[in-house]
């Protein structure tokens, strides 16, 4: 290859095209063509929300190519390219629309955002693509009867909701100890933070608490109005439910109000390093959800990915950031996406590239059991994940985890959510959502096809 091929080769690497761009494309040409399964990667790297986006993007990139440094999946190449959205939902839609089609066709997307979702969710129905929005999206998609292409995997917003005034009543010393009680939510205005609302104001008509809306505008530097409600009202308990600069932001404007950090309880993207490391000791005693893991350096799966990626210098990241909290995330969705195909191999055929509508069914048939997860190196990070088709989620295990000033440290047991609380609020709202799209829920028979 002369310079200006190697030039070019540098050029396209740098900007993030597709990894199949990296393979030797002469020895490809040479007899038959190898097995390829196309993931698309929904990326910001830039723009307000990188400081929490790109330790994602890493730690899903890096594990696609884990996979393929350990024999890929089944024999079959795992092959990516991202898509920059920056976390504006427009974007988004034209990452997908853009990358729906590459690669032989993809095998599934996440987007990273539950705008993003709200919009895909009536166009991959028509692509017979599947959505993985593990952690977040759109609540009620849990529902496979209705949502038969959506997979919040691992938790929705409601269940984080849930969990966390399952967490406040413990410490008030039960349930009935919340009445009378103040509890203000500090949300993104965006359809990410509205999504808890119903779930919370639920939970407050049971229980007798008095919930507080209070809603901050993108991106979320500016929230002195908000702070200063918060100092006038002062309520028992703060839930943050924020992204990217809004987390540091509420919890700089709290240590200037006074406001204490150990009465503030963070969803699970607001739970991460890049959210404390700027205010330090004064986010000491803030305490976090996490879906399932927190930050995992000991993990095996990590230390598979340091020797087997980054001690060969094919990192995505820099090498300190793996194993933090938000990589953990990004690394753990990419292992769920790959799972799928690997159960979809089971019933059309393995070392076969699976399409979107195959990988579906791998998704909702999905059998992570303990002895799995274990031998892929997730042991003491995850518990297991049982799909089916009426159930898209899968797990609703959580813990939760508090900031020493220096790192993050788990402060409770593990917690599962209400479905007595959750599964009515599930069936009502997905219900309505197929009556207003004229969608015919699955039956259980259909669900056997």
């Amino acid at each position: 290859m002369n310079m200006r091929k190697y030039a070019l080769a540098a050029s396209l690497a740098a900007i993030g095209l597709s990894f199949t761009l990296t393979a030797p494309v002469h020895a490809q040409a040479k007899g038959k063509q190898a097995q390829e399964q196309f993931f698309p990667v929904l990326v910001y790297r830039t723009g307000a929300y990188a400081p929490n986006g790109a330790p994602w993007a890493n730690g899903f990139v890096d594990y696609i190519k884990l996979v393929n440094a350990t024999g890929g999946i089944n024999g079959v190449k795992a092959t990516f390219e991202e898509c920059e959205t920056g976390y504006a939902t427009d974007r988004s839609v034209e990452c997908y629309e853009r990358l729906k089609n590459k690669g032989g066709g993809a095998t599934a997307f996440q987007s990273l955002s539950t705008g993003a979702t709200f919009a895909l969710t009536e166009k991959a129905p028509v692509d017979k693509i599947p959505l993985i929005t593990a952690g977040y999206g759109r609540s009620e998609s849990a529902n496979g009867a209705v949502f038969t292409w959506n997979f919040p995997l691992l938790g929705t917003y409601w269940v984080g909701a849930d969990v966390l005034i399952q967490h406040l009543a413990k410490k008030e010393g039960g349930f009935d100890k919340l009445k009378g009680k103040k509890i203000a939510l500090v949300y993104h205005d965006s359809p990410y933070g509205k999504e808890p609302i119903p779930l919370l104001q639920e939970r407050a008509r049971m229980h007798g608490f008095e919930l507080s809306l209070l809603p901050v505008a993108h991106p979320g530097v500016e929230q002195k109005s908000t702070w200063l409600q918060i100092r006038q009202n002062r309520p028992d308990y703060v839930l943050l439910w924020g992204w990217g600069v809004m987390n540091s932001t509420s919890l700089k404007e709290a240590q200037a109000t006074g406001y204490p950090r150990e009465k503030m309880y963070g969803i699970w993207w607001a739970g991460a390093e890049p959210d404390v490391k700027d205010v330090g000791e004064g986010a000491k005693g803030y305490s976090a959800l996490t879906l399932q893991h927190g930050a995992e350096p000991n993990a095996k799966v990590v230390k598979d990915i340091l020797a087997q990626v980054h001690a060969k210098g094919q990192g995505t990241g820099p090498k300190d950031e793996v194993g933090s909290v938000l990589y953990m995330r990004g690394l753990i969705s990419a292992m769920l996406g790959v799972e799928g195909v690997k159960r979809a191999q089971e019933r059309y055929g393995k070392g076969k590239t699976m399409t979107g509508e195959q990988t579906r069914w791998g998704l909702e048939n999905l059998d992570l059991d303990q002895k799995k997860l274990d031998g892929l190196g997730f042991a003491g990070v995850m518990r297991p994940v049982q799909t089916s088709c009426l159930d898209h989620m899968g797990s609703s295990w959580v813990r939760v985890h508090t900031w020493d000033g220096s790192k993050w440290n788990f402060s409770s047991d593990w917690y599962q959510a209400d479905d007595k609380v959750i599964r009515p609020m599930v069936m009502l709202t997905s219900a309505r959502y197929a009556e207003e799209k004229k969608i015919t829920p699955r039956t259980p028979e259909q669900c056997k096809q």
